[in-house]
């Protein structure tokens, strides 16, 4: 961060609108930025850079909104992306898309091409393709809307979305007003503040040389109604098993929610997107839906009372409601009033924070308890749940044959030999296709922090990416990808940027030489059905991961896993190389997730 004081003493010289963004985005607390450098969003990286942000250089745009969106994910605040005006901007469109279905705070900076040139070969509708993948678009038009626009560009990706903020090449490189030179010195001056240490609210306050500009800030807490808070006591407090499912906006709320789910005698369980949140829980089910255990789904299609917490309870979540029992009283609680009843009835929603809404239900239900000297209530907190969910409650402890032999090794087997073998810390990610059950059920993570699940658009090829992004945000655990051969060969290209970055990635190519979703979704149906183009010829993966630098091994039985503890030892020691596993896998005749997935086609 540059010095306050002589960010004050530089405000008679205005900078360039590129200069201004760079320097604003780095006050406002970015700690890292993605991209791929071009003429168009040259000055505005080098502004970045220059105020103190570290910029990871990508190889594919795809690839760097991608660790944005991870980063954020992970804890490493709002993702911020610089990429070139049109086709720059075009090869983000999947990512983009994810982020915005995602609720990733994430700020997407391109340059843009002059307004008034239509026939500039750069020259696209920038903002409406922003709006075709669900994300927001602001553009700089004017120096003089330099500060309002960068201001509201970032208070937005605060709220949870993702943002493009076009700088059109034409105006970027003009200087902004004097004004808001000024106010960037102030933004500066209280950033500054903030760093060294200052009391809270001593910049807004004047303390600091008269600086009194405020930074953008999050959104303020929505406090739930009593009214809301009554429903949900009343509910848990007549359950007899109850569960509750927490999603994404429940991230952080962890321990509040162990507290109410054991006042309230419920069973815990996550979707996708919040594995870990339960971690060494003896009542933590895991995943909720496809991902399910036979276990998981008895006992959530059992439960007379489900409250949802910041979950959306959509198809993949609920097996198409398949998971909610007849006569369920379903509650939901989501800080966002769209994302209430959104996806199916409920019996009562709740407006307000999770975190609120947990801590004033805990008080509320422990105090009425304490009033009718009850004990904690629910049927399914007790000793013989505790037994079975300890003996069936993961894939890893549910019997299954060994697929492997004739140079192929078990999905199954090889996540559960990985998932011994790795140390605990870790944070695992995980592309998309038929495989992506094995990583994501039978690899355990420590929290919500160690898994990172970009699904929301089902695209393949996101994986590397998202291990790149999740690695930088949480640097004290051992990263881990699951990805397919079809999704590690279409985000290749960035595999050069792990091994540049010295990462200690392990990749684990689940190897079925074809776009086994596909092959398993359309062979069933039709026994005559043209395969070929979904099929392929058997590659060497782990000879191409060689040739970005890579260490790599190709797995066709668990002795070849032994290269992975020697890794680790070098890893250990100071060896940082990414470890590429070409792992030759068994067809299981589709995953047991699979029917699930596919009948939302």
């Amino acid at each position: 961060m540059p010095d306050a004081a002589a960010s004050v003493a530089g405000a008679g010289k205005a900078p360039s609108v590129a200069a201004f963004v760079g320097r604003a985005v780095a006050a406002f607390g970015a700690t890292r930025a993605f991209g791929v450098v071009g003429s168009g969003n040259f000055a505005v990286t080098g502004a970045l850079r220059a105020a103190g942000v570290g910029f990871v250089a990508a190889r594919h745009e795809g690839g760097a909104i991608v660790m944005a969106d991870a980063y954020s994910r992970m804890g490493g605040g709002v993702g911020v992306v610089t990429v070139h005006q049109g086709c720059g901007l075009t090869n983000t469109a999947t990512g983009l898309g994810e982020a915005a279905k995602s609720r990733t705070p994430l700020l997407l900076i391109a340059a843009a091409a002059p307004a008034g040139d239509p026939h500039n070969n750069f020259a696209m509708d920038q903002p409406g393709f922003a709006a075709s993948v669900g994300a927001a678009s602001l553009t700089i038009e004017a120096p003089e809307r330099a500060a309002a626009v960068v201001f509201e560009a970032w208070e937005l990706a605060l709220a949870g979305h993702a943002v493009l903020l076009n700088l059109p090449i034409d105006v970027q490189g003009r200087a902004v007003s004097a004004a808001d030179a000024s106010l960037l010195a102030e933004w500066e001056a209280v950033a500054g503040a903030a760093t060294v240490g200052a009391p809270a609210g001593a910049a807004e306050a004047g303390e600091t040389g008269g600086t009194a500009a405020a930074l953008p800030a999050a959104p303020p807490a929505v406090v739930p109604s009593r009214e809301g808070i009554a429903e949900l006591v009343r509910a848990l407090g007549a359950a007899e098993r109850p569960v509750i499912i927490a999603g994404r906006g429940a991230r952080g709320a962890g321990p509040v929610l162990r507290e109410l789910a054991a006042e309230a005698g419920a069973l815990l369980a996550t979707s996708a997107v919040a594995k870990g949140l339960f971690s060494r829980d003896p009542f933590d089910l895991g995943i909720s839906g496809g991902f399910a255990t036979d276990l998981a789904a008895e006992l959530i299609r059992g439960a007379d009372v489900v409250v949802a917490f910041g979950c959306a309870l959509n198809d993949w979540t609920t097996r198409r409601g398949t998971l909610l029992g007849p006569g369920v009283t379903l509650v939901q609680v989501d800080r966002d009033a769209a994302a209430l009843g959104k996806h199916r009835p409920v019996s009562a929603a709740v407006l307000g924070d999770v975190g609120l809404v947990a801590e004033a239900a805990l008080e509320e239900l422990a105090y009425l308890r304490s009033g009718l000297d009850a004990e904690p209530g629910g049927r399914y907190r007790s000793e013989a749940v505790a037994a079975r969910i300890a003996a069936e409650g993961t894939w890893n402890r549910t019997p299954t044959p060994d697929l492997g032999g004739s140079g192929r090794i078990d999905p199954r087997v090889l996540s559960d030999v990985l998932n011994d073998v790795l140390p605990a810390a870790r944070v695992v990610s995980t592309d998309s296709g038929n495989f992506m059950g094995y990583p994501a059920q039978y690899l355990s993570v420590p929290d919500e922090r160690g898994f990172c699940f970009t699904q929301a658009f089902q695209s393949i090829g996101l994986g590397l990416g998202t291990a790149i992004g999740a690695a930088l945000a949480q640097p004290e655990r051992l990263p881990v990808l699951g990805t397919g051969d079809g999704g590690f060969l279409m985000g290749i290209a960035d595999l050069e940027t792990a091994v540049r970055l010295q990462l200690p990635l392990l990749v684990v190519v689940y190897d079925d030489a074809a776009y086994g979703a596909e092959v398993h979704h359309f062979g069933p149906a039709d026994p005559e059905a043209d395969l070929s183009d979904v099929v392929f010829p058997e590659r060497d993966l782990a000879a191409l991961a060689a040739g970005f630098g890579a260490r790599s091994a190709v797995v066709r039985s668990v002795a070849d896993l032994e290269v992975v503890e020697d890794w680790l030892a070098s890893v250990r020691s100071g060896v940082r190389v990414p470890l590429v596993l070409d792992a030759k896998i068994a067809s299981d005749g589709g995953a047991w997730w699979l029917q699930e997935a596919f009948a939302r086609h």
